[in-house]
């Protein structure tokens, strides 16, 4: 269910640990709202099964292949209610728990807005009974308190390059907070589904293909690796909000790179999709 308009208030500056809050703030202060995307049922691509997944808006990043660049700023979404989203994701629970899957919170970056994300997660958790999911960069991964990372069951990581340069070419944005947190996540003990975009030109390096699988193996929560051909299936949003696709010469990768990927995540002992 689409629910966008353009009336909410610009994002704020953004820094990996800006205005983390504690967790007593969080159980005591939890906001009745947030700001949203859209929120929409999927299968195989938001976590395990079929998901209820929440699209907020906001992210800190511009990365060059995203295929949702209007979640990128706050205005593009709308103040809704957290007892909304519940209430919705509530009409489908029995078919979700039928369907093996649970509740996603994605964006945009759903740690823009830490607090909110929060407590939708408890709700899902503790008055829905589902599986929960974070779809993450990790880089406002400063931003989640344990009592947050605590009502979720599995973080779903973008790693998008390892050579530090690319990273920032990609993203806009600094490596190391994403590392920072990947680690945090193994040690608390949580699942992680570590996501690779494979575009030709970019991020296909054997290099740094070499370089995300080695990290990989050294977080024993990691359960899937998803190497995710590069595609323009957001050029047309790209266009539509008046910004150029920098990528539109860019080839997908051919089954035969995408497969020599995964050979490399295989090689290390991780489980690649």
């Amino acid at each position: 269910m689409d629910v966008v308009d353009r009336s909410a208030t610009p994002e704020a500056a953004v820094t990996p640990a800006a205005t983390a809050a504690t967790p007593a703030a969080a159980a005591t202060h939890r906001p009745s709202s947030g700001t949203v995307h859209s929120w929409d049922l999927s299968t195989g691509v938001d976590g395990p099964g079929t998901r209820f997944v929440t699209f907020l808006s906001g992210c800190p990043l511009a990365c060059l292949y995203c295929h949702n660049p209007d979640t990128m700023r706050m205005r593009n979404g709308r103040r809704v209610a957290a007892d909304e989203i519940v209430a919705e994701a509530a009409k489908y629970t029995a078919f979700i728990r039928a369907a093996g899957g649970g509740a996603t919170v994605s964006g945009g970056e759903p740690l823009l807005q830490p607090v909110f994300a929060g407590e939708l997660f408890h709700r899902f958790k503790h008055e829905l009974g589902l599986h929960t999911a974070l779809d993450t960069s990790g880089f406002l991964g400063a931003r989640a308190t344990d009592a947050l990372l605590r009502d979720v069951d599995l973080v779903l990581l973008d790693i998008k390059s390892w050579d530090r340069a690319t990273y920032r070419e990609v993203t806009g944005r600094d490596l190391e907070p994403t590392l920072a947190f990947a680690r945090r996540l193994a040690a608390l003990g949580k699942e992680i589904h570590l996501r690779f975009v494979l575009v030709p030109g970019l991020t296909d390096d054997p290099a740094n293909i070499e370089g995300v699988a080695s990290f990989a193996a050294t977080l024993p929560t990691v359960t899937r690796v998803d190497v995710l051909p590069f595609h323009k299936l957001g050029e047309a949003k790209w266009e539509a909000l008046g910004k150029p696709f920098t990528l539109h010469d860019t080839p997908s990768p051919t089954p035969g790179q995408v497969a020599a990927a995964r050979e490399v995540f295989a090689a290390h002992g991780l489980r690649a999709i």
